[in-house]
């Protein structure tokens, strides 16, 4: 098998993050990563990235369309039977480009860009659950060599957010978008990050606005879901925050998995850790809540 450094990023417009996703590459050297929210079509994603990546060894696996939208995957350890979209998804009203899958190194990659959700009860919150329910139908045919990598728009736990008092009300965390989360993981996917750190202040994506990120008020919603044959493989497990830092930064932080080996050892899980977190609750209320 070899070791295998997997990698999972909301990129927020590959055109808009190329200074700090090339050098990112060359840094952290991952041989699988699943990309979301690259909002370019698949031609102008290969000419604005093709040649940067097949000189880095890249074989790329792009589902994308203008504006909005769009998931790749990069590999360097082969890529067979890509497939884009999933079977049967629902639009709004036309089909997204949210799914792409393919196999690297006998692992079955699903990268997904999961519907936002908007407001709870909304037409797109009803589409995302629908969207969920597709995902699920497309990873019941063979879940155990499989991993779900992406943007999921949904915090699995109460834990996975900076303070839930500050959510009530909001898409990410309600019933119904949690429970469909843990019917896809019911067939035998596990949350690795979770598993290796059961009871840490970890997050992957902060607000732009008020200072979010610098307090650490975030939410976990960047997740790699893998069948037991990978799961069992991770021996590192962890958030790249120092993607998040400074100017020209995506608003979430790449999450990365080491099987087998852990070149950078079992660090995590959130590197660098935040030096000045606000963790009363109460203390702070989402950007756009009145």
């Amino acid at each position: 098998m070899g070791s295998v450094r997997i990698a999972t990023w909301n990129v927020n417009s590959a055109k808009q993050r190329v200074p700090r996703l090339l050098p990112w590459l060359d840094e952290r050297r991952p041989d699988v990563v699943c990309f979301q929210e690259t909002k370019l079509a698949d031609d102008a994603f290969l000419d604005l990235l093709g040649n940067e990546l097949s000189g880095r060894g890249y074989a790329v696996a792009v589902h994308g369309e203008a504006t909005w939208n769009g998931v790749a995957i990069l590999s360097r350890v082969g890529m067979d039977d890509v497939v884009k979209g999933l079977d049967g998804a629902p639009g709004f009203p036309h089909p997204e480009s949210r799914a792409v899958s393919a196999t690297c190194a006998g692992i079955r990659f699903v990268s997904v860009y999961v519907p936002n959700g908007r407001a709870p009860g909304s037409e797109h919150y009803e589409y995302k659950l629908a969207w969920l329910a597709s995902l699920r139908a497309t990873v019941a045919a063979s879940p155990e060599a499989t991993v779900v990598c992406g943007d999921m728009n949904i915090a699995p736990t109460d834990d996975d957010v900076f303070d839930p008092d500050a959510y009530i009300g909001q898409t990410h965390v309600t019933r119904p978008e949690r429970h469909a989360l843990a019917e896809l993981q019911a067939l035998g996917l596990r949350d690795v990050v979770r598993d290796r750190w059961p009871n840490e202040r970890v997050f992957t994506y902060w607000d732009y606005r008020a200072g979010m990120f610098h307090q650490d008020l975030g939410m976990r919603i960047d997740l790699v879901l893998a069948g037991a044959p990978v799961a069992d493989r991770v021996r590192a497990a962890w958030v790249d925050r120092h993607a998040r830092k400074g100017t020209g930064a995506s608003d979430h932080a790449p999450v990365i998995v080491d099987l087998d080996e852990a070149p950078d050892g079992d660090i995590g899980p959130v590197v660098p850790p935040p030096s000045r977190p606000v963790v009363k609750r109460g203390a702070k209320k989402l950007p756009q809540a009145p």
